[in-house]
């Protein structure tokens, strides 16, 4: 594996999927408490940008799913954005607040649109967590985009695309290929399944783990796929129930 500080705890990692939300509403400071306090390693979450270019944690790019509102994050400004309650209590965080208030957490953000990179890279470069953020997108452009703004070596998983290639280099054979698609990120956080493509194998994973690749996936949620994933050889789950993983994991 390749170093970075970033990934210095011990392996199976955790993390908690928008923090644990089971008695918190999900991406809020509380959420993130009780998943820190349930014993997770990492804190999965996204980012969103606010109208005036602020970014928050937050996964929707509107509150009607969490808030019962029809309106768009990137409509509001910050300041009307943080008084209105989500439906199960809290309120939407900015990234700065999140950094600040859990000044040791490792946070994996996933950056949903083009418009948080700037902000985002400021606050983090600013507040010198570097080292504790994992840069991820769907978008392997988005991600390339956001690492040139960070200072410093910052972990980040590959896009879709990437993955898409990894695995067909994978069943072809081609290693030397592989290692190459490999060099430029460090984790692939993946789904067991995306249609026919099934990367629950243990040929794969241990093909991507000597690459240099952590393949971590999600969102399992049943401990009994928690120990077989990991039996398999992952490195790490996502997952919104990081009280049973903590309990199913650090048993083993």
């Amino acid at each position: 594996m390749q170093e970075f500080a970033y990934l210095s705890p011990a392996l199976p990692r955790i993390f908690a999927h928008r923090g644990f939300a089971k008695n918190n509403a999900e991406n809020t400071l509380d959420a993130f408490k009780s998943a820190l306090f349930a014993g997770a390693t990492h804190i999965e979450s996204d980012l969103q940008v606010t109208k005036d270019g602020v970014a928050v944690l937050f996964h929707d790019d509107d509150l009607l799913r969490v808030a019962g509102l029809p309106l768009k994050i990137s409509q509001l400004n910050l300041d009307e954005l943080q008084v209105l309650a989500l439906t199960d209590g809290g309120f939407i965080p900015t990234l700065e607040q999140a950094l600040t208030a859990f000044p040791s957490a490792r946070f994996n953000l996933d950056f949903k649109v083009w418009g948080v990179i700037e902000s985002a890279t400021e606050v983090i470069n600013r507040l010198r967590a570097n080292d504790r953020v994992l840069v991820a997108s769907f978008s392997d452009r988005r991600r390339v985009a956001a690492l040139k703004q960070l200072d410093g070596k910052v972990a980040s998983s590959a896009g879709s695309a990437r993955v898409l290639v990894l695995y067909i280099a994978y069943l072809l054979g081609f290693k030397v290929l592989i290692k190459r698609l490999a060099k430029p990120v460090q984790l692939l956080q993946l789904p067991v399944n995306a249609g026919v493509m099934r990367f629950d194998n243990p040929k794969f994973i241990s093909a991507m783990a000597k690459a240099g690749l952590e393949v971590h996936f999600w969102t399992i949620n049943e401990p009994a796929e928690m120990t077989r994933l990991i039996g398999l050889g992952a490195h790490g789950i996502v997952t919104d129930r990081a009280d049973l993983a903590v309990n199913t994991l650090r048993m083993q």
